[in-house]
């Protein structure tokens, strides 16, 4: 579990086609709650926003975005522009394929939640991408164990165990401290799975695509996070 930042409110930006879904979010993040959840705005494309706030911008915390929108397949483009500007995105969606929510992740988004998610889970991946770290959430975990049929890597156990940690915290400091390794060996290690997943055709381009991929091949469980 993430713990919420001391900051008296996170500004939330909602990117999503459907009317009822802005109605339904309102609902559930600005019913109370310590710290609150503003929505800042209401956008029904991410080229309405885009055009608005090219650049990332102080009063938004997280941008908070569906993947598709009517006539047209998964925008993975509009997650990966977002997040090249600086902004802080999640991706909330009702597909919940392995390639769709692995693509999502390697372009740039902290986390990926099902439009079916608890309000609970999807305040968590709020706090967590406000501290700007990964989180995977119940449904997005199980969804990705149900596909153990691709290649996976072979990895130590204490690679495994800088992995685990890894995901916990973005420093490799503390990491470090944990597992009473120096920070550098922490980072082999990191560099050693990060290359071990690419030698299979597999790579990685984000922190939050290699934990996915990790709990696809099984290396880390729902327990682990």
């Amino acid at each position: 579990m993430h713990t919420p930042p001391r900051q008296a409110s996170i500004s939330v930006v909602v990117i999503d086609g459907q009317d009822v879904v802005h109605a339904a979010l309102e609902a559930w993040l600005t019913s109370g709650g310590t710290p609150l959840i503003k929505i800042v705005g209401n956008y029904s494309h991410p080229t309405d926003f885009i055009a608005e706030h090219p650049l990332a911008e102080e009063g938004v915390d997280v941008v908070l975005m569906a993947l598709q929108y009517e006539g047209h397949g998964p925008n993975f483009g509009a997650v990966r522009h977002l997040t090249e500007v600086g902004y802080r995105v999640i991706v909330y969606s009702y597909l919940t394929s392995n390639e769709i929510i692995l693509t999502s992740l390697d372009a740039g988004a902290l986390t990926y939640v099902a439009k079916f998610e608890s309000g609970k889970h999807l305040r968590e991946a709020i706090y967590a991408a406000h501290a700007g770290v990964p989180y995977i959430p119940p449904r997005t975990a199980r969804a990705l164990q149900n596909d153990r049929t691709v290649g996976r890597p072979r990895l130590t156990e204490r690679e495994r165990q800088v992995l685990v940690a890894w995901f916990r915290t973005e420093n490799k400091d503390v990491v470090a401290r944990k597992l009473n390794i120096e920070a550098t060996t922490v980072r082999t290690h990191l560099q050693r799975v990060r290359a071990k997943y690419a030698a299979i055709g597999r790579p990685a381009s984000t922190k939050a695509a290699l934990i996915a991929r990790a709990i696809q091949d099984g290396i880390l469980s729902v327990d682990d996070l």
